[in-house]
């Protein structure tokens, strides 16, 4: 009997055993989780990671320089949201940012600016716009407004200009009327010169810092006569460059006074450079650029550096061919935070800053073209360890993308669309 007793009081602790070495197996093996609460991420929130996005096979057989400098393991956000087409009338539009009342200012590759309202209403076309050299991937191009745009109502933007024999990058400026039917008083302010005969690579985006300068980005016109500038301290060809509301070069730029520097130049040694944001915690100046076929990159901006195009790149030329010494790694040039190969030529991009979704704060959201996606970058100690491919089966090419005042992600499509991304 004592036994038979012993034996069912054994019987009654072994779940419980069992159970206890069950948990401390996990506590000892834990799933590949992070959590991230720094200055880049800001996110109390546990992310599980997968297999990363890119399932297509590279161009080259090129290594990245660190590792998670490509092809980051996968994410997926979690939170719910809802994708709502706005509006599908725009024409060719190129550029978006906020009005101060929440409605929006759009560019359109043709040459004219829209209005766009929450619900997706669109203005009649405001024109009073210098005239846009609109062929190929010219036009009217990226634009911002003025940090006491409630005051003055200007609005500064980028174009490229027929210049004599040739066409530019150019930087203008002017009065939203108060019917907000004209830009009066447009004048333009700076040109990327030299002038190129040509229609690829203009770049270009345009914002304010804080300190009241405005960054712009050029391209270096594509092809291989024009290649070179990109490292001519003497080009505005394939550069940022910071200059004032006068478009004069502003004070402390890493050149000034540097004999036969442009002084307008902040960085230089890029390629097309179409997408320019500022980190909302840090500050720091961020910058996206085409590849050629493969070699898209995501690059921190430092002032007075090298970003190495055309000498170094991840991508290849469209005919297969290798460019220059196909080398990816040099001395004195910046290797991208992050590259793509294959390319999804990504164009505007932005960080999201707002507290509505909380895990996508501080993460950098790019708007592509040729991958027809919005890509969403987790950002860690300056390095993407997490990647989402959002809105895919829209097929759309992605064209720019900004966060609205109601903390939603905006973006506008080559096919005429408004998206709004949120809750």
């Amino acid at each position: 009997m004592f036994y038979k007793q012993l034996l069912m009081i054994y019987a009654n602790r072994l779940p419980l055993l069992f159970t206890g070495i069950f948990f401390l197996i996990i506590a000892c093996n834990p799933p590949q989780t992070e959590k991230s609460n720094d200055g880049n991420n800001n996110n109390d929130s546990e992310i599980q990671f997968t297999d990363p996005v890119e399932t297509e096979d590279p161009n080259t057989d090129y290594k990245p320089a660190f590792e998670g400098q490509t092809r980051a393991p996968g994410v997926e956000t979690t939170t719910d949201y809802q994708v709502t087409i706005l509006s599908e009338d725009l024409e060719k539009p190129w550029g978006i940012t906020n009005l101060p009342d929440g409605r929006f200012l759009i560019t359109e590759k043709g040459g004219v600016m829209r209005i766009a309202s929450q619900d997706g209403t669109l203005s009649d076309a405001i024109t009073g716009l210098p005239e846009v050299d609109d062929e190929g991937q010219g036009g009217l191009l990226g634009l911002t407004l003025d940090p006491d745009f409630e005051e003055n109502r200007m609005v500064f933007w980028t174009f490229s200009q027929n210049v004599g024999d040739g066409n530019l990058t150019a930087v203008a400026k002017g009065r939203l009327a108060d019917d907000e039917k004209t830009i009066e008083n447009a004048e333009v302010i700076y040109q990327a010169t030299p002038a190129y005969a040509g229609r690829l690579h203009y770049g270009s985006r345009i914002l304010f810092d804080q300190s009241g300068h405005l960054f712009v980005s050029t391209g270096e016109r594509s092809d291989l006569v024009t290649r070179p500038q990109a490292q001519d301290l003497n080009s505005a060809m394939g550069k940022v460059l910071r200059i004032t509301k006068d478009g004069d070069p502003a004070p402390g730029n890493p050149f000034e006074g540097q004999e036969g520097v442009r002084p307008e130049i902040y960085t230089y040694g890029h390629r097309n450079v179409q997408g320019l944001a500022f980190h909302p915690e840090t500050g720091d100046l961020w910058e996206g650029e085409f590849g050629p076929r493969g070699g898209d990159e995501i690059n921190l901006i430092k002032p007075g550096l090298d970003y190495g195009w055309p000498t170094i790149t991840y991508g290849i030329e469209y005919s297969g061919e290798k460019i220059g010494d196909a080398i990816q790694v040099k001395e004195g040039m910046e290797q991208p935070v992050y590259y793509y190969d294959p390319s999804i030529s990504f164009s505007g991009i932005t960080f999201y800053s707002s507290e509505e979704i909380p895990e996508w704060k501080n993460n950098l959201f790019l708007a592509a073209l040729a991958g027809s996606q919005v890509a969403r970058l987790v950002i860690e100690d300056n390095k993407v360890i997490g990647e989402e491919r959002l809105l895919t089966e829209e097929k759309q090419r992605f064209r720019d993308i900004i966060e609205g005042h109601d903390g939603a992600l905006y973006t506008v499509t080559d096919q005429g669309r408004l998206y709004r991304i949120g809750k």
